[in-house]
């Protein structure tokens, strides 16, 4: 069953999809820059920072995330835990410490699983602390080798449904991609979900 949406492109030109209430928007950038209330972190299980994007939010962050992070004691695959945003400026206010699967092909649809659990623990997260908006990256698709053509349409799956739920406070959802390669992945994603 498809979920009724709008897409749009925005004034800047980035594509974007009207979902009830909400809105998904594509960007191109540095998600440390999203300008939305949390972002999403692609964290390791131990939570103790790493290289891509968690090594980003890290060093913006600063050395008191890891003071954040350190009492949760890591985290499992497919969920997330929630932290106050260190040294990141506002309006950023928390972080979202997601882990995504290593991929494998042999175990594809574990990992479309956990992935998509992944971002739905995000999302749950954001409404326990009246997050209107959020900004999420590429979850494991860097370095866990989850193809990006894959992970794409299951992530935007994830917060379309959540938008679509209705009563939320989360109202905007941003997915900043790291390359043009990666915006026009998540581009065709969302004009093809768009379309159902």
């Amino acid at each position: 069953m498809g979920i009724a949406c709008t897409f749009e492109r925005a004034e800047d030109g980035m594509p974007e999809i009207v979902v009830g209430a909400g809105r998904i928007r594509l960007v191109q950038g540095d998600i440390v820059q999203a300008k939305t209330d949390a972002i999403v972190n692609a964290a390791n299980a131990s939570l103790a920072g790493g290289g891509g994007v968690d090594g980003a939010i890290h060093r913006a962050a600063g050395p008191e995330l890891y003071e954040l992070t350190r009492p949760f004691g890591g985290c499992a695959t497919g969920s997330a835990v929630i932290t106050g945003a260190g040294r990141i400026p506002l309006p950023t206010r928390f972080i979202v410490h997601a882990v995504g699967p290593r991929y494998s092909t042999a175990r594809d649809a574990e990992c479309a699983a956990l992935l998509r659990s992944a971002h739905e623990v995000s999302l749950r997260l954001c409404e326990e602390k009246a997050v209107e908006s959020v900004a999420f990256p590429a979850i494991s698709t860097g370095v866990y080798g989850f193809p990006i053509a894959r992970a794409a349409p299951i992530a935007l799956q994830a917060a379309m449904e959540h938008l679509k739920a209705g009563e939320r406070s989360v109202k905007r959802v941003v997915f900043v991609l790291f390359t043009p390669a990666d915006l026009q992945v998540f581009s065709e994603a969302l004009a093809s979900l768009g379309q159902g």
